[in-house]
């Protein structure tokens, strides 16, 4: 094979010799010839439209058009390299020799100026065919300016002709050169063959070839070195061989498996190794089906892995997999029916024989690794044995790696259970200062004022600071100002006595006094009349009142907390609330971020309110597919935390399996993506750089402050300003 590929190289390159050659000469000849017979056109043109020129002269000065006519087509007909000739005088076509007229765009298309004597410019029609045209002037140009377009054809045809004889020639002399070539390289190499047919003959294994070449030259003393070399090479083989077979096998299966555990123990996710794992015997063992159980510290969760999916079991079915698994010592056969293979997950239940390598670690079972067989397996007993090897040196690495899981797992539970304050959720900065301002509020008697838009949770922040107040164990009493119409707001508020108003037919206790000791939350004060703020503003100033139609004066001890998804200060501008009212309820102010500023918050609140509606429903769904994940934090929630929860709680009653799909949240969600700015086209990448470019500002380019902001550390931060080249701009 490679004395045959010597021989087409030594080919190729005298071919491409001689090819290069004479392609290079015929491109050179050609290149001169044409460039002769342009000039050569050039100069036929300027002769031809020099006598067209004095012919026409005469005719135009004593304004003979017939005479003229006559003259160009006697001229068009009489010389066939004449494709056209026209000629104008003050913007006006004189004669010509088109059938259909002359083209507008061919006057315009080689025009001469007034300084000009001749003008030469190369056309294309059309049609693709290619002109010389000449501008040339009669009589100065004072008897008009005579057009004559040549066509390039015939000289093209002679270009072309000359290229191929000269093409012709050249593959002529190849052929020479060729056969030569041939007889020449069969004379050098026919040693060199003789030398590689007893090479291959070597290769299949016959060690008690020669040579036989015994020219002197050379060749033939690289071949008397080959016999020597293939000598000694024989002797050693045979004193090896025994030694080799016995050790090959043994060598391959420990190195696969030390590579494997080497990967394994620089991997750190119980998935990555468990994957990594399944894809190496896979290329070991004939069957494919494979599936890897490793079990937690305390054996009450099983996480499942395969190559198409991922399980967790836990409890019971978990103890009941930890429980048979015990029982088999080393590799087993499990045939399909038996009781011990009632633990197997899934589509492997159904295979008609089941190999299970238990795992364990110090003496404890850490998990087991199971191969489905179909029924006519191949696989040998010596490949399950490197299957047994390897499993034995990894079970250290997959202990820790499922030890690693099972803390980021305790560590994402103890995030979400630190993630809440007193009912409310929410790792945000943002809410972290609220909880803190709650803290410090809770404990005095302030009037707090809650504003933000509906649904962002301004009663649970009302009900936090109840709870952490001195008055917790006192009624929480909630008026909802924007549920009574104005003539009841004001008896709902204080109570009324019994004939104050047609239908007051007793006595009635307002809320207020329902809330002795305790706290009094007015939700949407902003829709309370001006009526009902003056005796508002009494009751705050003073903590007495009077029932409507009565005239005694009660006095309370009551806490007053105050909620609204209005701009209150707009609304004292406008007159629509008194001013000295909205200073009293002002006192510590409280503004709730809608939940489209603190998109972070979404997947602890959605998860949260997964878990409540799943017991409600009696499901067992646990999660959200990540598109399902990356559409509630697409969407811009108008309705805050409040429409949150109804989403999830709608795609908690129409999901049927264990993980929330797309298909499962409401239309407007589905329907829904973030949109780039008209006219633009965002990547993720420049989503990313705006979105830390945004944060920087709204952080004054505190790096400590925009990473926490962000969710990331100071490093990770650092290093996608350096990626995204992002500095603080210059004020000039």
């Amino acid at each position: 094979m490679g004395l045959q590929s010597l021989k087409s190289k030594l080919l190729v390159a005298v071919s491409a010799l001689v090819i290069g050659s004479g392609l290079l000469i015929s491109l050179v000849v050609s290149q001169g010839y044409s460039s002769s017979l342009f000039k050569s056109m050039i100069a036929q043109a300027e002769n031809l439209a020099h006598a067209v020129a004095l012919e026409a002269a005469d005719k135009i000065l004593i304004n003979d058009l017939v005479s003229l006519q006559k003259s160009l087509d006697h001229h068009l007909h009489s010389n066939p390299s004449i494709a056209y000739l026209f000629i104008y005088r003050d913007g006006r076509v004189l004669s010509h020799t088109f059938d259909n007229g002359i083209p507008a765009e061919l006057i315009d298309a080689n025009h001469l100026n007034s300084a000009e004597q001749t003008r030469f410019q190369e056309i294309v029609s059309t049609a693709g065919e290619k002109f010389l045209d000449i501008a040339w002037p009669i009589f100065s140009g004072k008897a008009g300016v005579l057009r004559l377009g040549l066509s390039e054809k015939p000289y093209k045809r002679q270009v072309t002709r000359l290229w191929l004889q000269m093409s012709g020639l050249t593959i002529g002399i190849l052929l020479v050169a060729l056969a030569a070539s041939l007889l020449f390289i069969k004379k050098i190499t026919r040693p060199l063959s003789a030398l590689a047919e007893t090479a291959e003959k070597i290769n299949e294994g016959r060690l008690d070839m020669k040579a036989g070449v015994s020219s002197q030259d050379e060749v033939g003393k690289l071949a008397q070195s080959f016999d020597r070399m293939l000598a000694r090479i024989k002797d050693y083989t045979q004193r090896l061989e025994e030694k080799n077979q016995e050790l090959d096998r043994a060598h391959c299966q420990t190195r696969t498996s030390f590579v494997i555990s080497q990967e394994i123990n620089a991997l750190s996710n119980l998935k990555d190794v468990c994957t990594y794992l399944i894809d190496k015997l896979q290329a070991i063992v004939t069957c494919k089906n494979m599936m890897v159980l490793v079990f937690d510290q305390h054996h009450d969760s099983l996480f499942i892995y395969s190559d198409r999916e991922t399980i967790t079991l836990h409890e019971d079915p978990a103890k009941i997999a930890f429980a048979r698994l015990s029982e088999l010592n080393g590799m087993t056969f499990i045939q399909r029916g038996q009781t011990e293979s009632d633990f197997v997950p899934g589509e492997f239940s159904s295979y008609e024989k089941l190999v299970t390598f238990p795992m364990r670690h110090e003496g404890l079972l850490v998990g087991a690794m199971l191969i489905a067989c179909p029924g006519d397996c191949n696989c040998v007993t010596k490949e399950l044995d490197v299957i047994d090897m390897i499993l034995s040196q990894s079970s250290s690495a997959i202990r820790r790696a499922a030890a690693h899981e099972e803390e980021i797992r305790e560590l994402r539970t103890r995030i979400e259970h630190s993630s809440g304050f007193s009912g409310l959720i929410g790792k945000d900065p943002q809410m972290q200062v609220i909880y803190k301002l709650i803290e410090d509020v809770a404990p005095t008697d302030a009037t707090v004022l809650i504003q933000g838009e509906s649904g962002t949770g301004k009663e649970l922040v009302a009900r936090a600071i109840h709870k952490q107040s001195l008055r917790r164990d006192k009624p929480f009493v909630v008026i909802n100002c924007s549920a009574y119409p104005a003539t009841l707001l004001e008896s709902e508020l204080f109570g009324h006595e019994k004939g104050a108003f047609t239908g007051a037919i007793r006595q009635k206790a307002g809320r207020f006094e329902q809330a002795d000791g305790g706290t009094v939350f007015l939700d949407e004060i902003g829709e309370i009349s001006s009526t009902a703020q003056i005796k508002l503003l009494r009751i705050l100033q003073s903590q007495k009142f009077e029932r409507i139609g009565g005239e005694q004066t009660l006095s309370v001890n009551v806490r007053i907390l105050a909620a609204t998804n209005k701009d209150l200060l707009q609304e004292v501008k406008d007159g629509n609330f008194r001013e000295d009212l909205f200073y009293r309820l002002n006192v510590i102010p409280i503004q709730l971020p809608p939940l489209r500023n603190r998109r972070n918050d979404i997947p602890l609140l959605a998860r949260y309110f997964l878990r409540h509606f799943a017991a409600e429903q009696e499901k067992h769904v646990g999660r959200f597919g990540s598109e399902a994940m990356r559409r509630l934090l697409n969407y811009s929630w108008p309705g805050n935390v409040r429409e949150l929860e109804n989403s999830i709680e709608h795609a908690a009653v129409l999901t049927k399996g264990k993980v929330i799909e797309i298909s499962d949240l409401p239309t407007l969600i589905r329907q829904t993506e973030i949109q780039a700015p008209a006219g633009s086209t965002l990547t993720m990448v420049e989503n990313e750089r705006k979105l830390l470019v945004e944060v920087l500002d709204e952080c004054s380019w505190n790096k400590k402050a925009a990473a926490h902001r962000l969710g990331i550390s100071r490093s990770t931060l650092y290093d996608k300003l350096k990626k995204y080249q992002i500095a603080k701009p210059t004020l000039h």
